[in-house]
């Protein structure tokens, strides 16, 4: 990173944006073209667990290349100044690189529903087999992670 002051280089705070975050922005490479898609996500042990459904896009792209990055974003505030080019946004960003992989069978698939579900509220929560055999769960192992903080 350019600006050293601003790079969030601690494990640690890195994980505090995830945990904060509501959304996960996952880019794919569909070619030479970039996919980015807005998701809901949960975070555990060094993975991104994402869902889907069973067909689509996302999933065709990621069984051609598996390579995924993902963006996440918290505590945004907007710094007006006197001059135009001197506004600014204070923030707290995570940029995450890894591999993803598809998860299979019953009990894989409702480990992973449950980070995702850990990530948004707490509960004991039921997961029907015949509801996940029409869902998708996606393990995106981090390989490389940095962060940006502003402000």
């Amino acid at each position: 990173m350019r600006r050293a002051e601003k790079e969030i280089i601690d494990r640690q705070e890195q994980e505090a944006v995830i945990r904060e975050a509501q959304v996960c922005h996952v880019a794919l490479a569909d070619g030479d073209q970039p996919y980015v898609v807005a998701m809901n996500f949960g975070y555990a042990d060094g993975c991104i667990y994402l869902h889907s459904a069973t067909a689509g896009r996302k999933l065709d792209i990621l069984r051609r290349n598996n390579r995924v990055c993902c963006a996440f974003d918290v505590g945004h505030d907007l710094v007006r100044a006197d001059s135009a080019c001197s506004w600014g946004m204070r923030f707290r960003s995570v940029i995450a690189f890894g591999r993803a992989t598809l998860l299979e069978g019953q009990e894989e698939k409702e480990a992973g529903l449950r980070v995702i579900m850990g990530q948004y509220g707490e509960g004991e929560f039921n997961f029907p087999a015949e509801a996940t055999a029409k869902t998708a769960v996606i393990r995106v192992g981090i390989e490389e992670m940095t962060g940006k903080k502003t402000g």
